[in-house]
């Protein structure tokens, strides 16, 4: 992976840990349904705009591939981290999110662009104990609610890890802002109906919508479009590699500005997700290997 496509992941993992403090904030306000269907319309505009500003077309022939991948990665995760945000610190969000690139590294075996080994299979193992001790031991009272929140967002994360090498898959058939403003929209047809429900239920203040429309353009609509430009030049589990720096973010932003509790639990939990990250994606910060990038 070249430096400067790591650079970029990491600016994004910035852009998603502060993600979980903006669905923190917005979503006991104006609830998860209307929040999803806010945050996709939000990104499916903007990526419309810059289409149309650029002159790109839209890939509907792919139609089908769209909403599968608009359904993995973005509609049912938006709206279970969102429905998660109600119960779960963005903290726990973020570093649960964590398992995705444990989902990854299977689902890229399954799909053939990659082999497991017990190192990755030891990595999945610490990942799930970590989980399991950042719900057990976390400053969050271990109920049955919150263990449905935890599931929540493991199960979004299942979501993004397989929907990952697809997303790869799909960068050698289509444009990268085609695919982004696709999905977005394939999500949209997905979500919509449900916000239109619960709309009446919602309520508006400032500091939600100004989380949202954050949400909405820059860390969903622009941020994804970023994503699978890089996709298309790294390897599915490289792509998710530096999603363990998002618990970083994540906690940090939600610590200083939510004021969430931190406890053993987050730490030795986060390590071993982390630990997880590393084991499965052979990251280690201390070896420098040059690694060929695959051809565009």
């Amino acid at each position: 992976m070249k430096s400067r496509h790591f650079a970029q992941l990491v600016a994004l993992s910035a852009l998603w840990g502060a993600s979980f403090l903006f669905i923190r904030i917005a979503s006991p306000v104006m609830g998860p349904l209307v929040l999803a269907g806010c945050r996709v319309a939000l990104a499916g505009a903007t990526l419309a705009l810059i289409m149309r500003g650029l002159q790109q077309k839209w890939p509907w022939e792919h139609w089908r591939e769209l909403m599968v991948l608009g359904a993995l990665s973005v509609a049912v995760p938006f709206l279970l981290y969102a429905w998660a945000a109600l119960r779960l610190p963005a903290g726990y969000s973020a570093l649960l999110n964590t398992t995705a690139v444990v989902f990854g590294t299977l689902a890229s075996a399954w799909y053939k662009e990659d082999t497991l080994t017990v190192r990755k299979l030891l990595g999945c193992v610490c990942g799930f104990v970590g989980v399991g001790l950042i719900v057990r031991l976390g400053p969050m009272q271990p109920d049955a609610a919150t263990l449905a929140a935890a599931l929540a967002c493991v199960t979004a994360a299942a979501c993004y890890g397989f929907s990952t090498p697809l997303m790869k898959r799909a960068t050698t058939r289509m444009q990268p802002l085609a695919i982004a403003a696709g999905i977005h929209v394939a999500a949209m047809v997905l979500v919509l109906p449900g916000a239109l429900w619960a709309l009446p239920q919602a309520s508006f203040t400032a500091e939600a919508m100004g989380a949202v429309v954050l949400m909405g353009v820059v860390t969903s609509g622009l941020a994804y479009w970023a994503h699978v430009r890089i996709i298309r030049h790294v390897s599915p589990v490289a792509a998710m590699s530096p999603v363990f720096m998002i618990p970083v973010f994540g906690v940090t932003w939600g610590h200083l500005f939510l004021d969430e509790a931190l406890s053993p639990g987050i730490f030795f939990g986060g390590a071993l997700v982390l630990l997880a990250s590393a084991l499965v994606t052979g990251f280690n910060p201390l070896r420098r290997r040059p690694v060929v990038d695959p051809a565009p």
